[in-house]
């Protein structure tokens, strides 16, 4: 079976399409070492950063959208200075709302198979193993959703969380539509004991900001303990970069409390060395994607940052499609991405977990599993 063809996309280009379906995106630094996207005018600061910066910027300011759980609040900015924000945001110690990218739309499109008359002929995977490790090992999913496949409907532990397939609107499903399905499908290969508990925090047209991400990593956390349930993994399949390469503060510090759970990140689909945020922190596992032969895939970022390896072009799994009348069909599809090489590490972290390990252990013996064997190309920055 033919993969469609590879497509990729200038953040330009990203920013150009989600802007028609009106979000308001500002491209920082177009083509040059600061590039990065965020929210159009809006400054992220702590409770206790929130007064210094209306002291300095009130006579711009617009809106200020409080969060009392997360003890943050959303400047919005009026005016010309909305295209300023990343430099007030630098000037004043607060950070701006970056956009994240769902790794895979920046390469090729999945591709359903063994469904119906339009896909072409191959074998219906297995569905993995029916079984419940204990003690229970949790592993987090923070993506689009995922929806009950069968892979997922009658395990015991499985609580949907329903694709959004065609935000838009446009009779057709949106590039990212299916993505949690297709991930948790890929940790439940791989660590079919494991319960996974997905939270949606990714558009179905593509991205995420960090301060949906924060709030969805704070949500899952307390959902998960809600249950009386202990977070193994988390994994993270979206990122962003930043003006002056450094992690998002509010990332940054939500991060730092996360030390009884390993978290995995995909390194992204930009063929850089960049730093590619959550992805870079020392705390996080960063994943490349490798290719059948284990060499590198040329859409992986790489660098200094990056931890693990994992198969990323061609990767099957379970995968939704939108059906004439508003129904659903479950199947499977091949994908390629960092975003699927993520998940074979978490899995890892999830199996050395249930057989006794610390989470440093089990981090550690992952890494030693899916060895990151540097760059056969020349990335550029």
């Amino acid at each position: 079976m033919d993969q469609e063809p590879e497509i990729r996309f200038s953040v330009g280009d990203l920013q150009q399409a989600w802007a028609s379906y009106g979000h308001d995106l500002l491209l920082h630094d177009p083509g040059g070492r600061g590039e990065c996207l965020v929210r159009r005018g809006e400054l992220i600061a702590s409770a206790s950063a929130l007064e210094p910066v209306l002291d300095r910027y009130r006579r711009w300011v617009d809106e200020v959208q409080h969060d009392e759980e997360l003890l943050l609040a959303r400047v919005r900015l009026r005016g010309a200075e909305r295209d300023r924000c990343v430099d007030l945001a630098r000037d004043a110690g607060v950070g701006v709302n970056h956009v994240h990218f769902g790794s895979p739309v920046m390469y090729g499109t999945p591709v359903m198979f063994g469904t119906g008359a339009d896909a072409l002929a191959a074998p219906v995977l297995p569905e993995p193993p029916v079984s419940q490790w204990e003690p229970s090992v949790v592993v987090g999913v923070l993506d689009t959703g995922c929806d009950p496949h069968p892979w997922f409907r009658d395990r015991p532990w499985f609580e949907a969380v329903p694709e959004e397939l065609d935000a838009d609107d446009d009779a057709g499903q949106d590039r990212q539509a299916g993505h949690g399905t297709f991930v948790s499908g890929v940790v439940l290969q791989n660590a079919p004991g494991a319960m996974i508990r997905p939270h949606r925090v990714l558009s179905s047209l593509g991205f995420t900001d960090d301060y949906t991400v924060v709030a969805g990593l704070r949500a899952l956390r307390r959902s998960v303990a809600a249950r009386g349930e202990t977070l193994g993994v988390v994994v993270l399949t979206a990122g962003c970069h930043t003006a002056d390469d450094e992690c998002p503060p509010i990332l940054r510090d939500e991060l730092r409390d996360w030390v009884d759970t390993v978290v995995v990140a995909a390194a992204g689909n930009h063929a850089l060395t960049r730093p590619f945020w959550p992805a870079a922190l020392p705390s996080v596992v960063a994943v490349a994607a490798t290719g059948a032969d284990g060499a590198i895939a040329e859409f992986s970022n790489s660098g200094p940052w990056v931890d693990a390896a994992a198969l990323g072009v061609d990767v099957t799994s379970s995968f939704v499609r939108m059906a004439p009348g508003g129904r659903r069909r479950f199947g499977y599809a091949r994908w390629s991405g960092t975003s699927f090489a993520a998940p074979q590490v978490a899995a890892a972290v999830a199996n050395a977990l249930q057989q006794g390990h610390d989470p440093d252990e089990a981090r550690d013996l992952a890494c030693r599993d899916y060895p990151f064997e540097g760059n056969r190309f020349e990335a550029h920055l």
